[in-house]
């Protein structure tokens, strides 16, 4: 892993570590048991026809700084819920984004609508922790993981009824996360490890993806061109963050994103 990547999870590691400590694994379990989530609805609702877009809540990026100063993960969330989000992403990474879990406890509050917590999985109770707080998927970043660690939390976050979005970059993270049993999988085409963004990347990755995994295409998606094109490839849904972020109205931007699109995948 370079620096960038290895200072984010070496840093979720650490906070992972001290939140255990103030509230140990047991007491959260007790925490996570009293939610029902929703993975395997989520996964299905991404699964569907239509056009799927997970919106984010993300105050900060490491590549851009602080995309939104006047940030309100509720209000945001309501407004991707009224503008027919599939699912909402919100980010909980402190350090380097400015998440807090307290954010998607806030919009879990306020919508029914599938919620995915995006941050830097390593470890069991971090998984216990995105129930409790009301989520229904979790991201695990192969590049962040061994494959024996992937296989692992995968398997444990599904048996908590989460579904396990897989992050992969490159065919050989693919090929982990399908060794891994993942059924659904990301592309991401920002490279962890330098930040840069390749579109490019998706058509590459797609292709090898297996026709009984749904797949989600994650990041550099800004239009409704974009969109059909990923579908026409083999994307099943898509995870947009900053293009909603730095608009004055995120939930009109998602609104229209989703009007154009589905005009452009018409027969």
């Amino acid at each position: 892993m370079s620096d960038v990547l290895q200072a984010i999870v070496a840093g979720a590691r650490r906070s992972a570590e001290l939140r255990e400590a103030a509230v140990p694994l047991a007491d959260m379990e007790r925490q996570a048991a009293a939610r029902e989530p929703r993975g395997a609805a989520f996964r299905a609702a991404l699964a569907g026809g239509g056009v799927n877009v997970i919106a984010e809540c993300k105050r900060r990026s490491p590549s851009r700084g602080v995309l939104r100063a006047d940030y309100d993960p509720a209000a945001m969330a309501m407004a991707y819920a009224r503008a027919g989000a599939t699912g909402i992403s919100v980010l909980t990474e402190p350090s380097f984004f400015d998440g807090s879990l307290e954010h998607l406890r806030a919009a879990r509050a306020k919508v029914s609508t599938p919620i995915l917590r995006k941050d830097f999985i390593v470890n069991e109770y971090q998984i216990a922790e995105a129930r409790a707080a009301g989520a229904d998927a979790v991201l695990l970043i192969a590049a962040a993981l061994s494959e024996r660690d992937l296989t692992r939390l995968r398997r444990h976050a599904a048996e908590l009824g989460l579904m396990p979005l897989v992050e992969v970059h490159a065919a050989g993270e693919l090929a982990a996360a399908v060794g891994a049993g993942a059924d659904t999988i990301g592309v991401n085409s920002r490279n962890l490890r330098t930040l840069d963004v390749d579109t490019a990347l998706f058509e590459r990755i797609v292709r090898d993806i297996p026709e009984d995994v749904v797949a989600v295409a994650e990041s550099g998606i800004r239009s409704a061109e974009d969109i059909r094109r990923l579908r026409a490839a083999g994307f099943d849904a898509f995870l947009i963050g900053e293009r909603f972020m730095t608009e004055a109205d995120p939930g009109a931007s998602l609104a229209a994103l989703l009007a154009a699109a589905a005009a452009e995948v018409q027969p």
